[in-house]
């Protein structure tokens, strides 16, 4: 694998990771914490009332953490805030998260819509590989698969692999068919929106 093809694929990982992250934010039956404050007093509760352990999770020190607990600091600087964001987010109602991964994997599955780089055919035809906007629904084993593949911390290629998997059997081989053992090329993904 070159630079380039690394490259391309932590930029679809990020992509598809960003995509759950969404779809599970929409999900949320209360609002997460907003003000500095506010996450940092939840994080700290998630790691059991330590703020050396939380120091070390957002990357700063354990007396930037005592100010923003006690209330002296406020505005904290980007990285920060960003990382208060993302880690607040992440371990924020881990029921309702789990429910909807749940039901996603069984019975529900996904839609995953995205616009992307398709390609199946020779080109000169049809079926030549372009950038094509899709939204798929994607059946219930296959989005047990991602599942699997991203809490086992599956590598750029092996996530990849399953999104461009599950679509290309919904979208493309439709479930089976005459079209059962079409190979679909699933690159240069520009956006990508996932959906329970």
């Amino acid at each position: 694998m070159t630079d380039d093809d690394a490259k391309r694929a932590a930029r679809t990982r990020a992509k598809i990771m960003d995509g759950f992250a969404r779809a599970e934010r929409a999900l949320f039956t209360r609002p997460a914490p907003k003000s500095a404050r506010a996450q940092m007093k939840f994080l700290r509760t998630r790691e059991k009332g330590s703020t050396k352990s939380l120091a070390a999770r957002l990357g700063v020190s354990r007396k930037t953490v005592q100010r923003y607990l006690s209330g002296a600091s406020t505005r904290p600087h980007k990285r920060l805030q960003e990382a208060l964001v993302q880690e607040t987010e992440s371990e924020w109602q881990p029921q309702v998260r789990a429910q909807a991964r749940q039901r996603a994997a069984s019975s529900g599955g996904l839609v995953i819509s995205c616009r992307a780089y398709f390609g199946f055919g020779p080109e000169g035809t049809s079926d030549a590989g372009r950038v094509r906007d899709i939204t798929v629904a994607v059946i219930a084993s296959h989005a047990a698969a991602i599942y699997v593949a991203q809490e086992e911390g599956a590598t750029e290629s092996d996530l990849h692999d399953a999104v461009a998997e599950a679509i290309a059997d919904a979208y493309f081989r439709q479930g089976g068919g005459g079209r059962a053992g079409l190979e679909v090329k699933f690159a240069d993904v520009e956006w990508l929106n996932i959906a329970f």
